[in-house]
């Protein structure tokens, strides 16, 4: 861990000042939008507008860092985020909300491939897992305490635009001073969707749905405190836990992940998913149960990320894990582009519990989905799985995964190993 942390406490700190911005003025604007008078669905565009710049800046980030470098890319689009955070508050308008969350979305992914390359490059065999597990934690940490800073001043005003503006800007610093060498980049092209589904049925359509649940807790949690008349802190509280319960959660179900079929425990994690967003339709009225929803939504949405990773991986050879990893992204970001359209239509027609329904429409046909694929392929023994890896959605592009794979085939590999010696 410390030697981890001498390599690449930079770009770690970095990052955390990044997660800290990105969680501020996701939340924000769903407040603002709300004293602006913008109705749900134009909120929904707005949210769904940095989903769509983010896939195509994970897409087209690798071109522009073989162009000009990782330190060019990271600075140039930390300078155009802070920006664009500044210009939000000045121009009140809906067009040009969306137009700078899709400007945001490509930076910030583009910046977390450039991030995630150097990450991997700075951590060797023996501390990915470690490096991994830091990079989970910083983000996590970012998210709640953005929450935390969301009680500082009047969202009315400019005070709150200009924190995560300040950050993103200081966030380059660190890694502008590291002395750590860049290091040299290249991806793998993305596995066709089409053998990707042969592959594995669950992982495709459960990263499809669980990429339209994400990005409604993500996007559209803060949208649901304005529209549903909670306070600020109450609105930061909400969207917090939503992430403190995937911390939380991700590990038990980890160490449960290596030891059962992993399709009946995505339907029992799914379910219990459900549970939650039942629990917010029905009793959303008492904010105790709110959190006790968002909880336990955040708590099995996240580990379900790395769990229908860690299924896909069983059934691929290790030369095809990286391909399949970029093809995964991809599908996940599709569906996070049309949650906070669905949802926020559901929430015009429904009211503020249209937020719950559509994620119990989403974790029951995932349910139902892996349940109907139990009956149609026979399950892998549990000692022929691969390993298990807890990652988190907020900041993972194709280039975080391929980490997350080299680490799980080295796990794979390394328990062969000790297998045969004994």
């Amino acid at each position: 861990m410390i030697q981890v942390l001498s390599s690449a406490w930079a770009l770690l700190l970095g990052m955390g000042l990044l997660m800290i911005g990105n969680g501020m003025q996701s939340s924000l604007l769903g407040i603002r939008g709300e004293i602006e008078g913008f109705d749900t669905f134009a909120m929904s565009m707005v949210m769904s507008a940095y989903f769509l710049g983010f896939l195509g800046g994970s897409r087209m980030a690798p071109g522009m860092i073989r162009r000009v470098g990782h330190v060019r890319v990271f600075a140039a689009l930390a300078s155009l985020i802070s920006a664009v955070m500044i210009l939000y508050p000045t121009l009140t308008n809906i067009g040009v909300w969306i137009f700078g969350r899709v400007l945001i979305g490509f930076c910030f992914s583009a910046v977390y491939v450039t991030a995630e390359s150097w990450l991997n490059d700075a951590a060797s065999n023996e501390t990915r897992g470690q490096a991994l597990s830091l990079y989970m934690i910083v983000q996590t940490l970012g998210i709640v305490i953005s929450q935390l800073l969301m009680v500082t001043a009047d969202p009315s005003g400019y005070v709150l635009f200009v924190i995560p503006s300040i950050l993103v800007s200081l966030a380059i610093t660190p890694i502008l001073l590291s002395i750590s060498p860049t290091p040299a980049f290249d991806t793998t092209k993305p596995m066709s969707l089409r053998d990707l589904f042969k592959v594995s049925p669950v992982g495709v359509v459960g990263m499809f749905l669980l990429g339209g649940i994400f990005a409604a807790q993500f996007g559209m949690s803060a949208v649901y405190g304005a529209e549903a008349g909670l306070s600020v802190v109450q609105i930061s509280t909400f969207v917090a836990t939503f992430f403190v319960g995937a911390v939380i959660a991700q590990y038990p179900i980890g160490w449960l992940s290596d030891r059962m079929d992993r399709r009946v425990l995505v339907a029992a994690v799914a379910a219990i998913g459900l549970v939650g967003s039942i629990i917010g339709m029905v009793l959303g009225g008492d904010f105790n149960m709110l959190l006790v929803s968002a909880f336990l939504m955040g708590g099995m949405s996240n580990p379900l990320y790395s769990l229908l990773l860690a299924h896909t991986n069983d059934y691929l050879e290790h030369d095809d894990m990286a391909a399949a990893s970029g093809g995964l992204v991809f599908v996940n970001g599709l569906g996070a582009i049309s949650g906070p359209l669905i949802t926020g239509w559901m929430m015009q027609v429904y009211g503020p519990s249209g937020f719950f329904m559509f994620t119990c429409v989403l974790f029951v046909a995932l349910i139902a989905y892996t349940l109907y694929r139990t009956t149609q392929r026979s399950s892998l023994p549990v000692e022929e799985t691969g390993s298990y890896v807890a990652m988190s959605q907020t900041a993972m592009t194709a280039v975080g995964v391929e980490i997350a794979q080299e680490y799980a085939i080295e796990t794979e590999l390394e328990d062969e190993n000790n297998e045969e010696a004994a």
